[in-house]
């Protein structure tokens, strides 16, 4: 399980739920006795950012780099120079949070230095049901800008389709459809079929792709 390279890069169009599963991703990382950096590199969009549960995830054991700026409602377009330490440090598991489009994806182009073949994996996270990611063409452009945006490659697909809490079975197996088609026309593996924990059970158990429970850390209980 998890069993990908240290350096996780996790990317997707906004509302396709990628900080979402960059937390739980790095929570279970830890939950296996891993010593897990989360990187917030979303430069872009202000909401629903890795860095505002700073100290919930460092409650658990993962260390959050953000904003050099202190304070969690700065909205600006910096990242703190602490980044480097995980991409260097072999004994640390990285994960990387980065902005949901090419304009975000750039802050993640000046580290290229450090995503060698073989050593990084990149993944998209695709939601069906938003607009922007609802057809093969879309996804394939926007896998093709962020891959140039950000000078590194895709490596793995993610199935994230959701309506929030009202995420049925079917919304993700229709999700489904769609990540296989990119994935069998850009011939990227799909990694991970990630949904709440009551849906996530519910999968077929030969379903393409390692499936992922989910634990809403980002949504607050009040919020649909």
């Amino acid at each position: 399980m998890l069993n990908d390279n240290r350096i996780r890069i996790i990317v997707g169009h906004y509302g396709s739920g990628k900080t979402e599963f960059a937390v739980n991703y790095a929570v279970r990382l830890s939950e296996l006795g891993k010593k897990v950096v989360l990187a917030d590199l979303d430069v872009v969009n202000p909401y629903f950012r890795s860095r505002e549960k700073a100290d919930e995830l460092e409650n658990l054991g993962i260390k959050v780099i953000g904003s050099s700026i202190k304070g969690n409602a700065v909205d600006v377009p910096s990242v703190s120079a602490e980044i480097y330490g995980p991409l260097q440090d072999e004994s640390v598991e990285a994960v990387l949070d980065v902005g949901g489009d090419p304009a975000g994806a750039r802050a993640l182009g000046r580290y290229h230095s450090f995503f060698e073949a073989g050593k990084y994996d990149m993944f998209f996270v695709v939601n069906a049901n938003r607009p922007e990611t609802q057809t093969l063409e879309n996804v394939e452009k926007y896998i093709r800008d962020i891959e140039r945006a950000s000078r590194a490659k895709v490596t793995g697909l993610i199935n994230n389709t959701h309506l929030l809490k009202s995420t049925s079975l079917e919304d993700v197996l229709y999700g489904q459809k769609l990540v296989e088609e990119v994935s069998a026309t850009l011939n990227i593996p799909v990694k991970y079929v990630s949904a709440l924990e009551h849906v996530a059970k519910e999968l077929p158990q030969d379903i393409k792709g390692e499936i992922f429970p989910l634990n809403l850390f980002m949504r607050e209980d009040w919020m649909l």
